[in-house]
C-alpha cells in the first residue's frame, strides 16, 4: 500500500521514467512469449528455440539495468534523517523501491500478455496475419504456466536487482594510522594518510646525528623536530617518528604517580543505528582499479567472439550467430562497462594536464567526481554501438533476414541503454546541485558552467568515440569473414 501511495504521489519526471520501465518490460515479455510460440510451432528443433530464448537475455539485461537506474533516482524512496522513527529505515525503503519496481514490471508483463493473446486471436477471434505468425503459435493451445513463468521473469529479476543495488550498507571503519595498505595505485585503495609537501624533508631531520646541548646545531635540530611533531599532531603525517619528545636531563625530578592528574575517560562512540547506516558518508571506491580488469574481460570477449564467429562461418555461413558469439558479445559489454569508470576518470585527469585554466580544471574535476555514476552507462552504450555495427556487418545482403522481432529487440536494447545513460546524467546533476549553487553564489557566470558541460561532453566523445569504432571493427571482422 505504501508503494502504491508513493507511486501516485511521485513527480511527472519520475512517472515518465517508470513508464519507460513498463514499456521495456512489455517489449521484453512479448519477445519471451514469441520465443515460446516458436518452440511450440517447431517442436522438432529444440536447439533453435533455445537459441531464440538465449537471445532474449540481451533485452532482459537492458530492461533490468534501466530499472535499477530509475530506482536510484527515485526521490521518494531515498533515505532521510528521521524516517527510522516512524518505521521507514533504509531496509524498509529498499523494500518499497523493490516493490515499486516489481509492480511496474508486472504492469508491462500484463500488457505483453494481452498483446500476445490479441495477435493470436484468442481475444477477438481473428488472428494476425503477418510476418510474425510463426512466433505466435496460432492454432496451438497456449500453456499458461509456461507463459506466466516467462512473464514473471522480468519483474522478479528487476526487483531482485533493485534490492541488491539499494541494500543498506554499514559505513566502513576508518583505517588505523599505522596500518599498511598494499599498492599506492593498487586494488586495496589509498593509504591511511597522504603525504604532503615537505614530508621527506621533515622526516629526514630525524636521522640527523645527536649534537651537544650547547652546540649551534642543537636548536636547529630541535626546531625541525618540533615542526615535524606539530605536523603529526595536525594529522598530515601520522608516523611514529613524528611523535618524538625531547629526552629530559638525568638529574630532572621524575613525577610521582600521585602527582599525575587523572585524565578524563572519553565517552564511547555511539553505535551506528539504522538511520546512520546509509546516511553516513562512505569512502568512494577507486574507479581506476577496475580499468585493467575491464580491459582483460574485453580482450577475452573479443577472443571468444572471434573463435565462435570463425567456427560458425566455416560450418554454416550466412546463418544466425551461435551461442558462442552471444557469450563473446556479453563479455565485451561487461568489459566495456567495467572499464567505463576508469576511462572517464582518466579523461578527467587528461583535461587537467598542461597548465589548465579554470574551465578545463572545473570540467576535469567534475568528470573525476562523476566517473562512478556515468562511466558504467557510457561503457554499456559503447558496447551496444559496437554490437550494432557488428550486426550491420552480419545482416548484410548475404546474411539472414532481419525480421520485425529482431527490430524490436534492437530498439529495446538501444532505447534502454540510452535512457539509462540519460538517467545517470540526471542523477549526477542532482548530486552536484549544492556545488553548482555554491559556485553561482561565489560569482561564477552560468555561461562558464554551460561551457564546462560542453567541454566534458566533447572530451568523453573524443575518448569513447574512437574506442567504440575500434571495438566494433574488431568484433565485426570474424562475422564479416
Amino acid at each position: 500500500m505504501l508503494a502504491l501511495r508513493l507511486t501516485r504521489a511521485a513527480h511527472l519526471a519520475v512517472q515518465l521514467r517508470r513508464l519507460l520501465v513498463a514499456v521495456a518490460s512489455a517489449g521484453t515479455g512479448f519477445l519471451l512469449l514469441c520465443a515460446l510460440g516458436h518452440a511450440m510451432t517447431h517442436p522438432d528443433a529444440p536447439g533453435a528455440a533455445a537459441l531464440r530464448l538465449a537471445w532474449c537475455a540481451a533485452p532482459l539485461a537492458a530492461t533490468v539495468y534501466l530499472a535499477v537506474a530509475v530506482a536510484r533516482t527515485d526521490p521518494g524512496t531515498r533515505p532521510r534523517p528521521g524516517l527510522s522513527a516512524i518505521g521507514l529505515g533504509p531496509g524498509r525503503l529498499m523494500a518499497v523501491s523493490a516493490t515499486t519496481t516489481a509492480l511496474t514490471g508486472a504492469l508491462g508483463s500484463v500488457v505483453a500478455l494481452f498483446l500476445f493473446l490479441h495477435l493470436r486471436g484468442d481475444l477477438t477471434g481473428r488472428p494476425f496475419d503477418g510476418a510474425v505468425t510463426d512466433a505466435l503459435a496460432i492454432g496451438h493451445p497456449l500453456p499458461f504456466p509456461a507463459a506466466l513463468t516467462l512473464l514473471t521473469l522480468v519483474p522478479a529479476t528487476a526487483s531482485a536487482a533493485v534490492a541488491l543495488a539499494l541494500r543498506p550498507r554499514e559505513p566502513r571503519p576508518a583505517p588505523s594510522p599505522g596500518s599498511r595498505r598494499y599498492g599506492r595505485f593498487g586494488a586495496y585503495g589509498w593509504g591511511a594518510a597522504r603525504e604532503t609537501f615537505g614530508t621527506y624533508g621533515r622526516f629526514g631531520a630525524r636521522l640527523a646525528p645527536a649534537s651537544p646541548a650547547g652546540s649551534p646545531a642543537a636548536p636547529l635540530a630541535g626546531g625541525r623536530a618540533a615542526g615535524a611533531a606539530g605536523v603529526g599532531a595536525g594529522g598530515a603525517l601520522l608516523t611514529q617518528a613524528s611523535a618524538t619528545h625531547p629526552t629530559p636531563p638525568a638529574d630532572a625530578p621524575q613525577p610521582t604517580p600521585d602527582a599525575v592528574p587523572d585524565r578524563p575517560t572519553p565517552p564511547p562512540a555511539p553505535a551506528p543505528t539504522e538511520a546512520t547506516a546509509t546516511t553516513a558518508p562512505t569512502p568512494r571506491p577507486q574507479n581506476t582499479t577496475t580499468l585493467p580488469w575491464g580491459i582483460a574481460v574485453l580482450t577475452a570477449g573479443l577472443a571468444v567472439e572471434t573463435y565462435a564467429g570463425n567456427t560458425t562461418a566455416a560450418s554454416a555461413p550466412g546463418t544466425t550467430p551461435s551461442a558462442g558469439v552471444l557469450i563473446g558479445w556479453a563479455l565485451t559489454a561487461l568489459g566495456l562497462a567495467m572499464a567505463g569508470p576508469g576511462l572517464t576518470h582518466l579523461c578527467g585527469r587528461l583535461l587537467q594536464t598542461a597548465r589548465p585554466g579554470a574551465l578545463r580544471l572545473l570540467a576535469g574535476r567534475v568528470l573525476m567526481d562523476e566517473s562512478h555514476r556515468v562511466g558504467r552507462p557510457l561503457g554499456v552504450v559503447c558496447a551496444v554501438a559496437s554490437a550494432a555495427y557488428a550486426g550491420t556487418a552480419l545482416y548484410g545482403a548475404d546474411g539472414p533476414a532481419f525480421g520485425p522481432l529482431s527490430v524490436l529487440g534492437v530498439l529495446l536494447v538501444v532505447g534502454c541503454t540510452v535512457a539509462t545513460l540519460l538517467t545517470a546524467a540526471v542523477e549526477a546533476k542532482h548530486a552536484r546541485a549544492d556545488t553548482t549553487d555554491a559556485l553561482l553564489r561565489l560569482g561564477a557566470p552560468p555561461a562558464t558552467l554551460r561551457a564546462a558541460a560542453v567541454v566534458r561532453a566533447g572530451a568523453l566523445l573524443t575518448l569513447f568515440g574512437p574506442l567504440t569504432l575500434i571495438v566494433a571493427q574488431l568484433a565485426s571482422l570474424p562475422l564479416a569473414g
